[in-house]
């Protein structure tokens, strides 16, 4: 299937001639514009491409009289984050058709109510912590698309979602979140990175236009909160998520801690500019006390690399939240991934501009967990982060 998928995105990437986008960066006030050259047009194929196969293969499930798909942390939610931006280094104004979709979904779970099928609905702890997941991602999905919505429809969606992330916000000032012992979104750590995606939605312009009532300014105030006194005890992926999170919403970092991350987060760059994943633990899965062990076995030589997720979302959230172009770990970071982006080729099922590997299991290499669509969903991290982390 994801030959066939290569394939698409191959085609997709011909479409806009596979030419190298000249992209303008400012480092801050008193620094020349610096050109940096990559392949969008061949990140946006990708990117595109995965979603034709999330869409075909993701959950059907009831919403009203019809069906909608679940949307995922690991492929639409980095959709709804990177591709508008790509589209406008391209010139490109109007939405692609994945965006487009999902927030067509959004749209249709909101209208249904309670008639909807929760993600996962096995147990009432799954429901639960399905009705979180879907609130936190629905709510980044609209904010993200708010520009390009019209003014009505902006205002009314946005204000539903909001409304919707602050009705199932829990009293600690976190969502509930999907648990299957998985890294790093389905675990019992992934519950404090779920409240930073929240922070990214709930802090657009958008986002705080719709939380300026009793219920928003409560539900802001309790994710400030949350945020501010448990980042200490995070892992440091964690981190970096709040980092990011905080160059959206006021009050999440003081500026020690802020200081604090960023030296951390610097301290674990690896002498070729990038950073791996399994740096920025600890990765636990289900296990409360050591020793943390992955459900399966996984690839030890392909994990141990620098990656591009980790990479791009470092230098991301080191650049959102005010780190200068001219840092050293901008710099090395950000060459880095000119570096490692992957020239497409015909036929290859692994084909991906940026790479990144599951913590979870080996799927490199065949067997039941090597399936082709799973095999990608790190890389669909990895792709749209560093786009992000370039842009």
């Amino acid at each position: 299937m994801l030959r066939s998928m290569s394939k698409r995105a191959l085609a997709s990437v011909s479409a806009v001639a596979l030419l190298a986008v000249a992209v303008t960066f400012r480092a801050d006030a008193r620094q020349a514009h610096t050109a940096v050259a990559w392949d969008t047009a061949a990140t946006a194929g990708y990117l595109d491409a995965r979603m034709d196969a999330w869409w075909a293969n993701a959950k059907r499930l009831k919403t009203g009289d019809g069906e909608t798909r679940c949307i995922s942390c690991h492929t639409a939610v980095p959709y709804a984050l990177a591709r508008p931006l790509l589209r406008q280094v391209q010139g490109i104004a109007t939405p692609t058709s994945h965006e487009a979709r999902l927030l067509d979904t959004v749209r249709q779970r909101i209208a249904a109510g309670s008639a909807v099928q929760p993600y996962y609905d096995q147990n009432e702890s799954k429901q639960r912590e399905s009705r979180g997941v879907e609130a936190v991602l629905s709510a980044l999905v609209v904010t993200s698309a708010a520009g390009d919505m019209r003014a009505a429809d902006r205002e009314a969606l946005t204000r539903a979602a909001l409304s919707r992330l602050w009705d199932a916000q829990r009293p600690d000032g976190a969502w509930d979140w999907l648990d299957f012992g998985l890294e790093p979104y389905e675990a019992p750590d992934a519950v404090f990175q779920g409240a930073t995606v929240a922070a990214l939605a709930a802090g657009t312009e958008a986002g705080m236009k719709a939380s300026n009532d009793d219920a928003g300014r409560q539900g802001l105030e309790r994710l400030r909160v949350y945020l501010r006194s448990n980042v200490g005890a995070q892992r440091l992926f964690n981190q970096a998520w709040a980092l990011l999170a905080s160059s959206r919403l006021e009050g999440i970092l003081n500026a020690k801690q802020r200081a604090a991350i960023v030296a951390s987060l610097e301290s674990r760059q690896r002498s070729d500019g990038g950073w791996s994943m399994v740096d920025l633990g600890p990765w636990r899965w289900a296990t409360r006390e050591e020793p943390f062990a992955a459900p399966g076995m996984t690839d030890a030589a392909l994990l141990a690399r620098s990656d591009a997720y980790a990479t791009g979302l470092i230098v991301y959230a080191l650049r959102q939240s005010g780190t200068p172009l001219s840092a050293a770990s901008v710099q090395k970071g950000q060459q880095w991934l000119r570096s490692h982006q992957v020239p497409g080729a015909v036929d290859d099922a692994s084909w991906a501009p940026w790479r990144a590997y599951s913590l979870n299991h080996d799927r490199e290499h065949g067997g039941p967990r090597g399936e082709p669509w799973r095999r990608m969903f790190m890389s669909d991290l990895a792709t749209a982060f560093a786009s992000l982390a370039l842009l």
